[in-house]
Formats: C-alpha cells, sequence, structure tokens
C-alpha cells in the first residue's frame, strides 16, 4: 500500500502541474529511496521553493527556540508527521514563509489554517501542533516577514499587500496542493481558525477569497485595522500624554471592582461576570476621590507604603483626571468636527486587559506602527499629533480595502455554503467588541433574512482578547464548526468552560447573539445546564 502511493506521489510530481496551484516538478525525477515525505522536497514553480521536507518522529519537534512558554508540552505530544517548508514570491519584493505539517498516520482527511496575531510576522507553530493533534494537515504562515512590528511596510508596498491578505490566500492553495500530493488524496473539507489578526485575516477570506475555506472561525477580529488603531491611540491620548491622567495598573482592579458592585447582578446571578455589558450604566466618577490625601501626599516613603504617590494620588480612589481619563477609555473613538463613531470604546468589565493599550510608555504599536509606516511613512511620528478628522481620513483612503476586511458582501462565501463562526469577548481590552456586533449587523443588512444560516456571533461574558479574564474562556468552536459544515448542526448553544489549576470550576453557555445566557431560576449557577439563551 505505501510502495503505491509513493509511486502516485513520485508521478504527481513530474507532471507540469498540480491542479490549479501553480506547483510544478523542481526535479523530474524522484530520487530512488525517499520516503514520500522526503519526495516532497521536489515541488516547486515559479513563485514557490521547498526549503525543507523531512520526516518529524513522535515527539521529536522543537519550534526555533525550544519549547518553552505555556504550549511547551503539547510538541511532547505530537505524533510523527512531514513538516514542508516553503518560501512563495507571488511578487519580486515578496519573501512568504510558510510550513505544511502532514500527519504520516490517521490524517482525518481535512485541513486547517493557522491564524496569526498583531502583526503577524511568525509561524505559528503552537496551533500546527493543536490542529496536528487532532488528526489535521495544517498550515501558518509568517505573512511575508520576521517579527512583530509593522516597519517591514515601510518603502515595501507589495510586503504590505502579502501582510493584508495574500500571503494567507497563496499559503492556503499551496498547502492543498501539498496535501494533495502526499496523500494523493484532496483534504475533504478545509477550515480557518484565528483570534484578532487572525480573525481579521479570516474574515478577509470570506470577502476575497471565497472558495479557500468550508468553514471560518474569527475571534475577536481586528478587522476595522484603520479604525481600531485610532481608538487604541485615542486611550494613549486619554491616559499618556498628561501625566495627571495616567491610571497606574494597580489600579484597574479598584475599577473593576467598582464595576461588579454597580453591574453584576444585572444578569440576576452575581459571579464576577457581566453577561451584557451594555446594560451597565458605571460612570467611573463614583471612585473620584473626594480630597488629596495629605499622608499619601507628603513623604514618598509613606505614600508607597499605602499604596500611592508622592504627588497625592492616593491608591482607593481617582483623581478627577484619572476619572476623566477611564471615562475616554469607555466612550467610542469620535471625530471632533462630525461626532460620528469611528470605532467603539471598551467595556465595563474589561479593566484588567487595559494594560496594552494604557500602561505606556507608548500606546499599542499595533496601532502606532500602522500609522508610523504605512500612513506617514515616518518612523518618528508621535502619537500625541493624531487628527482625529484628517489623519482618519487619509488612512483610510490609504488603505483602501488593503489590511481593513469590512466588505459585508460575503454572499459568494455563503452561497456556497460555507460558515462564518464569530466570537468575542465582552471583557476584552484590546479590540472593542461591539464592532463584531456592528459587522455581523452590516453582514446581515446585506445577506438578509437567512444571515444566521452560514454566519453566526457568539460573545463571551468575562472573556478578555482571545483568552483569559473572568469569565469561562475554554471552548471547542472547531468541534461546533465541523459540526455545522458537516452535518447541517446550526449552533445554538456552545459550553464554555473556565479552568483553575486544571480543573473545570465553571461552565456557561454562549448563545448566538443576540440572545445571552439566563439564569432559569433553579440548580448551580456554576453548572451551564442552569441557563437558557434567550
Amino acid at each position: 500500500m505505501k510502495q503505491d502511493r509513493l509511486k502516485r506521489l513520485f508521478g504527481a510530481i513530474s507532471l507540469a502541474g498540480i491542479g490549479a496551484s501553480g506547483i510544478v516538478a523542481a526535479q523530474p525525477q524522484a530520487s530512488v529511496g525517499l520516503t514520500a515525505c522526503q519526495a516532497l522536497a521536489s515541488l516547486g514553480g515559479p513563485n514557490v521553493t521547498v526549503t525543507l521536507a523531512e520526516s518529524i518522529a513522535a515527539g521529536g519537534f522543537a519550534p526555533p527556540g525550544g519549547r518553552v512558554g505555556p504550549s511547551a508540552g503539547v510538541f511532547e505530544m505530537l505524533p510523527s508527521f512531514c513538516r514542508v517548508a516553503a518560501t512563495l514570491t507571488p511578487s519580486s519584493d515578496s519573501d512568504i514563509k510558510i510550513e505544511v505539517w502532514l500527519p504520516e498516520e490517521g490524517w482525518n482527511g481535512k485541513f486547517q489554517a493557522v491564524g496569526n496575531f498583531g502583526w503577524s510576522g511568525s509561524i505559528g507553530y503552537a496551533g500546527l501542533a493543536a490542529a496536528l493533534q487532532r488528526g489535521y494537515a495544517t498550515a501558518s504562515t509568517d505573512t511575508g516577514h520576521s517579527g512583530g512590528s509593522g516597519a517591514f511596510a515601510l518603502g515595501h508596498p507589495e510586503k504590505l499587500i502579502d501582510f493584508g491578505y495574500r500571503a494567507v490566500h497563496e499559503m492556503t492553495v499551496q498547502a492543498k496542493a501539498v496535501i494533495e500530493a502526499f496523500y494523493d488524496d484532496r483534504a475533504a473539507f478545509s477550515y480557518w481558525v484565528g483570534c484578532s489578526s487572525g480573525g481579521r485575516q479570516g474574515l478577509k477570506e470570506a470577502q476575497r477569497f471565497p472558495d479557500d475555506y468550508d468553514g471560518i472561525v474569527a475571534g475577536a477580529p481586528a478587522n476595522y485595522w484603520t479604525h481600531k488603531s485610532v481608538q487604541q491611540l485615542g486611550v494613549g491620548h486619554a491616559t499618556l500624554i498628561d501625566p495627571a491622567s495616567y491610571i497606574q495598573p494597580e489600579k484597574y482592579g479598584l475599577i473593576q471592582r467598582a464595576v461588579l458592585t454597580s453591574c453584576d447582578t444585572l444578569d440576576g446571578v452575581e459571579d464576577g461576570v457581566i453577561e451584557d455589558p451594555r446594560r451597565c450604566e458605571f460612570d467611573p466618577g463614583v471612585l473620584e476621590c473626594a480630597a488629596p490625601d495629605p499622608v499619601v501626599a507628603g513623604d514618598p516613603a509613606d505614600a508607597a507604603e499605602k499604596g500611592g504617590t508622592a504627588d497625592g494620588d492616593p491608591p482607593e480612589c481617582l483623581t478627577p483626571a484619572q476619572v476623566e481619563a477611564a471615562r475616554r477609555i469607555y466612550a467610542p473613538a469620535t471625530n471632533p468636527r462630525t461626532g460620528e463613531e469611528i470605532f467603539p470604546g471598551l467595556e465595563p468589565g474589561s479593566e484588567n486587559g487595559w494594560a496594552g493599550l494604557a500602561a505606556g510608555p507608548e500606546p499599542a504599536t499595533a496601532a502606532s506602527d500602522y500609522y508610523k509606516f504605512v500612513v506617514f511613512e515616518d518612523p518618528d511620528w508621535d502619537f500625541r499629533t493624531l487628527d482625529f478628522d484628517e489623519d482618519v481620513a487619509l488612512a483610510d483612503a490609504t488603505d483602501n480595502g488593503l489590511i481593513n476586511a469590512n466588505d459585508p458582501d460575503i454572499r459568494p462565501f455563503v452561497d456556497r455554503g460555507s460558515k462564518l463562526l464569530m466570537w468575542h469577548g465582552w471583557s476584552d481590552g484590546v479590540v472593542a467588541p461591539r464592532n463584531t456586533i456592528a459587522y455581523l449587523e452590516r453582514v446581515q443588512s446585506v445577506v438578509g433574512d437567512d444571515t444566521s444560516e452560514s454566519v453566526r456571533l457568539f460573545m463571551a461574558a468575562g472573556v478578555g482578547h482571545c483568552r483569559g479574564g473572568a469569565g469561562p474562556d475554554t471552548f471547542d468552536l472547531l468541534t461546533t464548526l465541523e459540526q455545522w459544515v458537516e452535518e447541517g448542526a446550526a449552533p445554538d448553544r456552545i459550553v464554555a468552560s473556565r479552568i483553575e489549576g486544571g480543573d473545570v470550576v465553571r461552565t456557561r453557555p454562549l448563545c448566538p447573539y443576540p440572545q445571552v445566557a439566563r439564569y432559569s431560576g433553579s440548580g448551580s449557577t456554576d453548572e451551564e445546564s442552569s441557563f437558557v439563551c434567550r
């Protein structure tokens, strides 16, 4: 059986092309003695160079930099697989790295691609490992550059196109061709899973390349890149320009406790989670200091002992300037000339996630890099100079749909039977959750009454940016998507778990928007069966 597969593989390699992928034989004849994996090194083409094709023994893979971090253990449990690396050059200035991992035994017959984060300059090894463990052939790309900065875009418009959409699409096409060559069979289903920038990539695929995937998971999508960047820089304006407005990270918990005191029980359950923050009418003014504390404002040693600062910033309240800064974080970014909303603000309950935007000394580099290296093409551009009217218009004109993934007309994607499963954590402190709701509503206006048959959004109470937070943040969206695509079982409830110390301490249902989880009035509030979606 194995010899037959090798013969078919060698035959495929010797063809002038494989499908419509553009992959062709770099060497017409496969060398005697090559394994099926090694033979993939012969694949290539005008814009494709295979740089590695090797079999990895079970548990034998170590990513660049070694097995470090919370995902270290996942690599030790990997089955044997064929690792293929390639460089794609669809333009004269492209240098797109991809990796395709192929289970040597137990392939489930499907393909799952891995999304990126931020400026996306690396292969997602942890995501590849997770997909491989589930039996998928899987792929990831560095989107055409290395590192987490947007500096690569300065003077390189083709590389910016690669980042915007081309790298993911090219990776998808080439990965499918490699899969077909290795298994002598096409993947029966293709799935995309990504969050944040990976969520944006997923939406871009649905909008621009509707035939690439049968199902897409798009979490916390940073799809309105130009306006998302403005809102994030606006948080910097609120907290980092005037030292008096700076909110020490130690005070984030103080604000969140006040939010929960005000709004936790609105959903009928006191559990440290706000089910729908839009019902929470919290004003940080309730924390405003009555007067400066003369003890804290005096000797620096006394101030430090009490958790405050020597300039009179007490630990258990907010100064008037800090109150105003917090209000601006919750408020949408708006055009000062027209009053038009640019991008929603962050929600009550997101406070412990503010550090990425408000802790300083600079605001989020994902936002400032966009204006530095793409809009103004000036590495010395200062976020303090951002004009919320003219600069936003310039950014939109500069992007012109390149990175933004806002097109609501995904009818070609829907018409072929593909499914889009979006999700967003209500306590996201990086990408404002209401932006995802706004995108869904625009899609509904185009697709029509049957939108829910193909597109659904699940809001996760208490969950931060892609993970973390006080809410249940562990849920299997890929299985949910598989059942929707392959069996027609549209999701009307997804069970989410909160895990502490390796144990499940709470479960809750995620409900399709606009439904929310409501306590039924009986049973444990830590059990999802005690809640209904309505």
